[in-house]
């Protein structure tokens, strides 16, 4: 299992939120490039960017993000704000390693199967992340702000038979709270489907949840405010990184 590291932009500021609240925001006096130079100096190779005004169809943070990952040489999983299959695309192609994918799919009954025909190979498909924001087994969406009426395991099996078969799932309940992974959630997706490469985000506050994660075998993790927090240091995601032997 590989460790992720996380940036959350917010006004072109690093943040955290706690459950997907825009009233509950901590900001750190940080810039994106300088969180990007930090992890980069630090040996890691891959970063999980989120744009949490696109998430709320506010897209003034957009060409400020896309310059800045331009300019890294790191690879990029990047979501917030993806409304349509140009963009993806314009992303892929301008060189972000994986595309997530959230409220559009959920909001539009097409995009997906319109998405994977557009895209065509497996190449590409394994390049898209369909996010999964749950509350309670409730899938969230649109900054979570809006519930979708699809059954959790209802939407990861049409994903699936559309040949999208990686899912960054985070548990509402435990995200920003610092108060441990939502090993339960994982456990279920995996027990539904085996094969999925699941990328778990929220809650983890330790390497011991980090340890947690990977004896139910999800492909990755995303933290961010355990890291901000002095919880996990990036010297200790480098080693886990190292000694984990994962491509990915």
């Amino acid at each position: 299992m590989y460790i992720i590291p996380a940036i959350d932009i917010l006004n072109k500021k690093v943040v955290r939120l706690r459950e997907g609240d825009y009233e509950q925001v901590t900001e750190y006096d940080v810039t994106l490039e300088e969180m990007i130079e930090r992890y980069q100096s630090y040996g890691t190779n891959f970063i999980h960017i989120i744009d949490l005004n696109g998430a709320k169809n506010d897209f003034s943070n957009q060409q400020y993000l896309f310059d800045v990952i331009k300019k890294t040489s790191m690879q990029v999983q990047y979501g917030g704000g993806i409304r349509s299959i140009e963009k993806v695309k314009e992303l892929l192609d301008a060189g972000v390693q994986r595309v997530i994918v959230g409220t559009q799919a959920i909001s539009n009954p097409d995009f997906l199967k319109d998405l994977s025909k557009s895209l065509g190979s497996a190449k590409y498909l394994d390049r898209v992340v369909i996010a999964i924001d749950v509350l309670d087994e409730v899938i969230k969406y649109s900054g979570w702000m809006e519930s979708s009426p699809i059954k959790l395991m209802d939407y990861v099996d049409k994903c699936l038979a559309l040949g999208f078969f990686r899912f960054l799932c985070t548990d509402i309940n435990k995200d920003g709270k610092l108060g441990g992974a939502g090993i339960d959630l994982y456990k279920k997706l995996l027990d539904h489907s085996p094969f999925i490469k699941l990328i778990a985000s929220g809650g983890v506050s330790s390497m011991a949840d980090i340890d947690s994660l990977s004896k139910i075998k999800v492909e990755s993790c995303v933290v961010g405010k355990a890291i901000y927090e002095g919880r996990i240091s990036i010297e200790e995601i480098k080693n886990w990184n190292l000694e984990s032997l994962v491509t990915i």
